[in-house]
């Protein structure tokens, strides 16, 4: 198959304009949740007023799975596309539907309940989106541009978290606390909606991939023979029992890329401002130069990855997921600006490496007639356990043990899985998708003979 350049850049915004909406309401939630708990839990402490907050974050995580699921074989059975525009609009209207509540005051224990309510819908909306977002840009992309292509669902993944946090900034600098509070914090979960309206334009916009297509037409993909239940039954089987083992290295894949991502995206601020005694805004800060660091090399990382392979990039970054740890959180404690901003770019150089080859790394290990499914399952269960639970985990180590270095130990931990998993997976850069036919690029066929009807140039 020949991948078309223009109708594949337009598949990868597609979808990462989707990832970009998910992380934008994260970053919204993260740094709005001290107005978030004075709303909707003001008869509290403001201690309590954040772990109310935070619980309410994290129910999401916990129907995360649920909606992988759900979505997961759906999106095998009727098509990536499908499925993808049912979670974009569901992820919007649930964000949206969080600026529209009314505050405790109005309402009274509904307002919270509404709120929990809201993130339960994001949450499993956001379990069929991820995956899907991954498995339609591997499925477009040309098999030796794949890591370059898939990098920029990543890319998208840090410019929503960045626009998140950025407006909030703004939000917080130019209105007083009573606007804020009374109406100012609406406006970046209102804005959700026409920014899920234009993705899902784009979205409906596009073809199905061409590798579910040709799946579909050899009988590959779609429904099973016979009864619906027993059509769904059997497919959920075969995408849980048939891939037990690729979806416990995915599972281990995930856990150390989403240790790296929520220690340094959600939990450092945090721990800059409570354990090392920063200022709230010095933690903002030294977050978004760390993802900036992000944004300008996860697409030089994609396309290493396709030079070099994804084992040696993605074995490279467990490696120093276990290396680096220490010297990172020794460099945040050096009660330095140049230290922390020097600690927080280690941190980044690493997750950088999961960032750049793991969205191309982890549809592969499926074929094509259960990638969608076993993907959503593997990745959202990895995300609940061991992703959304990091800053929990960070914190609650830092508590017990007193030592402002035991997140270092939970990096390590979550490294050593990581250059297991990555030691028994196979190489996938240069190579087609499991059950999927050769895809090259029109830029990497000849114009005559039979490598122009398709066979890779060279």
């Amino acid at each position: 198959m020949v991948a078309d350049h223009r109708t594949t850049r337009r598949a990868v915004f597609a979808a990462a304009l989707g990832n970009a909406t998910e992380w934008y309401d994260f970053g919204v939630y993260s740094y709005l949740a001290v107005v978030i708990g004075a709303v909707f839990y003001p008869a509290a402490s403001p201690a309590v007023q954040l772990i109310a907050t935070f619980t309410t974050f994290a129910a999401a995580f916990l129907v995360r799975p649920l909606g992988g699921l759900f979505f997961g074989p759906l999106g095998d059975r009727i098509g990536r596309k499908r499925v993808l525009a049912i979670t974009m609009i569901t992820m919007a209207v649930g964000t949206f539907a969080i600026g529209l509540i009314p505050s405790y005051g109005a309402i009274g224990i509904t307002a919270p309940v509404l709120l929990l309510a809201a993130r339960l819908v994001q949450g499993f909306s956001t379990g069929g989106e991820y995956g899907g977002a991954t498995t339609f840009i591997a499925e477009y992309a040309p098999d030796r541009r794949r890591g370059f292509f898939a990098s920029w669902l990543e890319f998208g993944t840090v410019s929503g978290y960045m626009a998140g946090a950025l407006l909030v900034t703004v939000l917080t600098g130019v209105l007083d606390t009573a606007d804020l509070h009374s109406w100012g914090w609406r406006i970046p979960f209102l804005l959700a909606l026409p920014l899920g309206a234009v993705g899902l334009y784009l979205r409906l916009r596009l073809e199905e991939t061409p590798v579910f297509t040709a799946a579909e037409s050899f009988g590959e993909a779609g429904a099973h023979a016979g009864p619906a239940g027993e059509r769904g039954s059997h497919r959920l089987r075969e995408t849980v029992v048939g891939q037990w083992r690729p979806m416990l290295l995915c599972v281990g894949l995930v856990l150390v890329f989403n240790v790296n991502n929520y220690m340094t995206t959600s939990y450092m601020p945090t721990y800059l401002s409570a354990v090392l005694g920063y200022s709230p805004t010095h933690g903002l800060l030294m977050a978004l130069a760390a993802m900036a660091a992000m944004l300008l090399t996860v697409a030089l990382v994609g396309r290493l990855s396709d030079r070099v392979g994804r084992r040696p990039v993605l074995m490279s970054g467990s490696v120093c997921t276990v290396v680096l740890a220490l010297p990172a959180f020794w460099l945040l404690q050096r009660d330095t600006y140049a230290g922390v901003l020097a600690g927080m770019l280690l941190l980044a150089l690493t997750l950088v490496h999961f960032s750049g080859a793991a969205p191309a790394a982890l549809p592969a290990f499926f074929p094509t007639r259960v990638r969608y499914g076993a993907l959503a399952i593997a990745f959202n269960v990895s995300v609940a356990l061991f992703g959304g639970t990091t800053p929990l985990v960070a914190e609650a180590l830092v508590d017990a043990t007193g030592n402002p270095y035991a997140p270092a130990a939970q990096l390590m931990l979550a490294g050593v899985i990581g250059i297991v998993a990555v030691s028994l997976m196979a190489e996938s850069a240069n190579r087609p998708l499991p059950g999927a036919r050769a895809t090259v690029s029109a830029r990497d066929t000849d114009g005559a003979g039979p490598a122009g009807r398709g066979r890779p140039s060279g």
